[in-house]
């Protein structure tokens, strides 16, 4: 039996559909995604922490979900839209449907509205708070409640979905092994001359240790509120910098931290990652219209002239401007030529606001994490 579903923007509009998943009321940042595929690991991505994501391709869930392709350890997105959900999924990997997996979650999902209408609203007015009820499905009372509800500007989302501990990261699909305040011993599976990576997890991807343990790198994970000492303490040969959800700016203890290993120690930024590091450079962010969601966007490459398709999910930018003469700016996106890599020009200190890590994929950027590994041996400071 179908159930109604509405889901309400702050400027008045509201869409009504068929609820998928979990009963209830949610609300967030509504913002769209542009990928054909990988819509399990866009749900268990904590990026999406206070959103309410819209796919753009018509059909999603006909693969179903597994357990293996995850990201996270559950799901911190609000709500999720779709035009049409695929309710019987046919993949061998597939365990459970779409339908299911967002009502163990207790997330809910909007199927049936025009999702086309939906993004063109979000592409010309910018990217805005809205409702998503299966329990009130008053226009007017919705529309109430997407316009009092807090945006996601000034809010410090990532305390939210930073880990409370320490963790060695051990294995290839996501196991966490705890460890005790002092950092556990290299298990040698890597070998004995491994680079250790410390790894400030403001809600960081799981394909980002697979990857850093998979060039061959010891990877310790720490909670994004720690500090340069308690960072330092295990000793590192690299720090890297995660991606996670929001505003950077308010995330002064963050900022804080990075300024106090620039120069100490090998700095790698992803996303928010490098949000946070060129605020810690001296730059300035801002918040983006709408967005880069999607598995699609071209960015270039200035030293090597070459232009990379890649993954990308975030809100705010760096400001070109407002970054001081010893920062250079190494990558931008050409769609509207954003910043997409920063790196300083005297300290071993880089990063990127897209996902050289993502899967499904693109994967024309796996580099970076190459160019990392030789920046913590002195080869080089960054491409």
């Amino acid at each position: 039996m179908s159930r109604p579903a509405k889901l309400a923007l702050a400027d008045g509009t509201v869409y009504t559909g068929t609820a998928f998943g979990a009963d209830g009321e949610t609300f967030g940042e509504v913002v769209f995604n542009t990928s054909m595929s990988g819509y399990q690991e866009i749900l268990t991505d904590p990026s999406y922490n206070g959103q309410i994501v819209t796919m753009t391709f018509p059909l999603i869930g006909n693969y179903g979900v597994n357990d293996e392709d995850v990201e996270s350890g559950g799901l911190a997105i609000k709500g999720f839209v779709v035009r049409e959900l695929c309710r019987e999924p046919s993949n061998f990997r597939s365990n459970r449907s779409l339908d299911g997996y967002l009502q163990d979650n207790k997330i809910i999902g909007l199927e049936g509205i025009d999702t086309r209408a939906l993004v063109r609203r979000i592409r010309v007015h910018g990217a805005m708070t809205g409702v998503l009820s299966t329990v009130d499905l008053d226009d007017a009372s919705l529309i109430a409640k997407a316009q009092s509800a807090p945006s996601l500007v000034g809010r410090d989302l990532v305390d939210e979905v930073t880990p409370g501990e320490s963790a060695e990261w051990t294995q290839s699909l996501g196991e966490f092994v705890h460890h005790p305040s002092t950092p556990a011993a290299w298990d040698g599976q890597k070998g004995g001359d491994s680079p250790h990576v410390v790894a400030i997890d403001y809600g960081m991807k799981w394909n980002i240790p697979r990857h850093l343990r998979d060039m061959g790198c010891r990877v310790t994970i720490v909670p994004g509120s720690s500090s340069a000492d308690e960072v330092l303490a295990h000793n590192p040969d690299g720090v890297f910098l995660s991606n996670g959800p929001g505003d950077p700016e308010p995330l002064t203890y963050a900022i804080e931290t990075i300024q106090n290993l620039i120069g100490r120690k090998p700095v790698f930024g992803i996303c928010l990652g490098q949000q946070l590091l060129g605020l810690a450079l001296g730059g300035r962010t801002f918040k983006l219209k709408f967005g880069h969601r999607g598995a699609n966007q071209p960015v270039l490459n200035k030293q090597t002239g070459e232009v990379e398709i890649t993954s990308q999910n975030h809100g705010f930018a760096v400001d070109a401007d407002s970054l001081p003469d010893d920062v250079e700016v190494t990558h931008i996106n050409l769609n509207d030529q954003t910043v997409e890599g920063i790196r300083h020009r005297t300290y071993p200190v880089f990063g990127v606001q897209y996902h050289p890590e993502a899967s499904a994929g693109p994967h024309d950027s796996h580099y970076l994490f190459g160019e990392f590994r030789r920046m913590m041996a002195g080869e080089v400071h960054c491409r």
